[in-house]
């Protein structure tokens, strides 16, 4: 599930012994066991003491002794941050998160409460995730936590917010067998549901005195969670820094409050007694887990949750379905609408590759920009483009959810295209949140509307970016709505793989600056007027030129490499997408 975020399709683990055991162990059936051992075993992909290692084109080494206590963040989740060393990586974040208006160390009020709030402090806590908290090991680990926490006497900080979402509903079987949910509880970590919560931004507002002490104050709060991702404008729009951990360290930080502490030398709180406790007094040993997982974790759990998870609940059941071979639009649903990818479609035949003349720039962006910044997945502001859809379309803002749930709406999906909270345009400057400057009237406007504009006089659009455009998460919306908006082409200094690939999947050339040569080198405002020569006899990896217009007729030439790298991205490029190029070979 990882996989993109670390540059690759996906991730290979080979099939042994324990993977059988795991099987056996949740529940499944003796004949599917045996249909994976065969399956594995005629592929090739069963491996064993005896086994020769695969060949592979490189090699990376890792020591045991060498890892040491981790999480990820602020902003990326390939950015690993020692525990010890959290409090410097914080304050290292501090000016590049957001202007402080207070002193580093400074605390304020929160009204109608008997605490204060500072710059580092754990506003949310949250076990949360669709992959590690279907982990026994480390489920159960932050349950003996919590446990052993709750008899030193500690407490969870009142200013955070905590929450459990497992993964899987067995987790709350085993947590209640171990007796560890009542421990989980009185810190706070109660159930609130199976799925995705706040790794996607679906764990709801913080308490309104809390929100507002941090948005009048300019405070940097953060978050600790043990999801997968953590972009910006992804978890809360209260919380700028967010870090990654483990199950066991979201309870510990839960406690401690703050992220500006060595919990490796530092005292976590203190108990009953007033005596400092640290983190090792209450981390739970190897033995202990595995004793209690031994115990609490049964596949008779497993076979009872799951037995008729593909019938679905009693709501699922009284779903309406329609018969037939297509599928039966609702012109009114605010959540599955007709795309309208194919309405240009036309004839069987490829037509030309329209060029791109004196088009407009929609943004020019930084270095890092990822798919959560050009298609966000979390909640939906009130007064965005796709918040004022939905109230056109009389849904409650409390009833928004988030443009993950909406993604079957091209409507809501494209009206969110560059619209994270903190994406910076630096076509606005000192904006955050999707805004540009529309040309040549220079209006401040939100893309979206500026896009709108340009597609009533048939501009053309591009949009500028720096060094690794498109990183995180693969997702197919970053792709799909740059489309919509009428972006033509995107010119970077470099591109992620996957999504070049997706931009060239929707009929949106990604072209890459020479060694050395950057928008921000080019001196562009966005104000220029951009030319894109040779598209029409398109070959792979081929130059291109750009022209760029700029006031009084003002002309430069710049050389672009076209990251269409192959043959076949050719053919898909040339069809306007490689959803029309399917479509127009199965007509042929």
């Amino acid at each position: 599930n990882m996989a993109p975020e670390y540059g690759a399709t996906c991730g290979f683990f080979p099939v042994d012994t324990d993977t059988l055991g795991y099987l056996k162990a949740t529940g499944r059936s003796p004949s599917r066991i045996q249909l994976v051992e065969k399956y594995a075993k005629a592929q090739g992909m069963f491996r064993t003491s005896n086994s020769p290692d695969p060949v592979f084109t490189s090699k990376l080494g890792l020591k045991l002794e060498d890892i040491r206590p981790s999480l990820a963040g602020p902003k990326r989740p390939q950015d690993r941050v020692l525990m010890e060393g959290m409090a410097d990586n914080f304050s290292q974040a501090l000016e590049d998160l957001g202007t402080a208006k207070y002193a580093r160390n400074k605390r304020v009020t929160v009204k109608g409460k008997k605490f204060d709030l500072g710059h580092g402090d754990v506003a949310i806590a949250a076990i949360t995730s669709c992959t590690n908290t279907s982990n026994p090991s480390v489920m159960i680990g932050a349950g003996l936590l919590a446990q052993n926490a709750v008899a030193k006497g500690l407490t969870v900080k009142p200013w955070v917010k905590t929450s459990l979402a497992p993964g899987s509903q067995v987790v709350t079987e085993y947590l209640k067998e171990a007796g560890l949910q009542t421990s989980l509880n009185k810190l706070g970590f109660n159930l609130v549901g199976y799925g995705c919560t706040t790794c996607i931004g679906n764990s709801g507002p913080l308490s309104k005195p809390i929100s507002e002490a941090i948005n009048k104050n300019d405070l940097i709060v953060t978050s600790v969670l043990s999801g997968n991702r953590n972009f910006e404008g992804r978890v809360s729009p209260d919380v700028k820094a967010n870090y990654l951990a483990s199950p066991l360290l979201v309870v510990a930080y839960a406690i401690a409050g703050t992220v500006k502490i060595n919990l490796a030398t530092d005292p976590i709180g203190h108990d009953k007694k007033g005596n400092p406790v640290y983190l090792s007094d209450i981390w739970p040993s190897s033995h202990d887990i595995s004793d209690t997982a031994r115990k609490a974790v049964k596949p008779s759990m497993f076979k009872s949750r799951y037995a008729n998870v593909f019938k679905g609940d009693i709501g699922w059941r009284k779903i309406k379905a329609q018969k037939g071979q297509t599928f039966d639009w609702n012109s009114k649903s605010t959540y599955v609408q007709k795309p309208s990818f194919f309405d240009d479609l036309g004839d069987k035949e490829v037509k030309d590759i329209q060029p791109i003349n004196s088009a407009n720039i929609l943004a020019l962006l930084g270095d890092s920009i990822t798919t959560d910044h050009i298609s966000p997945a979390g909640s939906i502001k009130a007064d965005s483009p796709a918040g004022s859809y939905l109230t056109k379309n009389k849904v409650k803002s409390q009833n928004f959810n988030s443009y993950g749930s909406r993604r079957g709406n091209h409507e809501v999906m494209m009206r969110g295209t560059f619209a994270n909270i903190r994406i910076r345009n630096h076509m606005a400057p000192g904006t955050e949140g999707g805004v540009t400057r529309h040309q040549p009237s220079k209006k401040q406007m939100s893309i979206y509307d500026a896009a709108v504009e340009y597609a009533k006089s048939e501009t053309p659009l591009v949009v500028f970016a720096g060094k690794e455009y498109g990183t995180g998460s693969s997702r197919d919306w970053a792709a799909k709505g740059t489309r919509l908006l009428g972006v033509r082409a995107v010119i970077a200094e470099s591109f992620e793989r996957i999504h070049r690939s997706n931009l060239v999947g929707m009929g949106v050339a990604p072209l890459q600056f020479a060694e050395g040569d950057s928008w921000a080198k080019l001196k562009l405002d966005g104000s220029e007027k951009i030319t894109i020569e040779g598209l029409d006899k398109l070959k792979p990896r081929q130059k291109i030129q750009m022209v760029i217009e700029r006031a009084k007729g003002r002309k430069t030439k710049v050389n672009l490499l076209s990251r269409i790298d192959t043959q076949n991205e050719t053919e898909y490029f040339r069809s306007g997408g490689i959803l029309q190029y399917v479509l127009r070979q199965l007509a042929a």
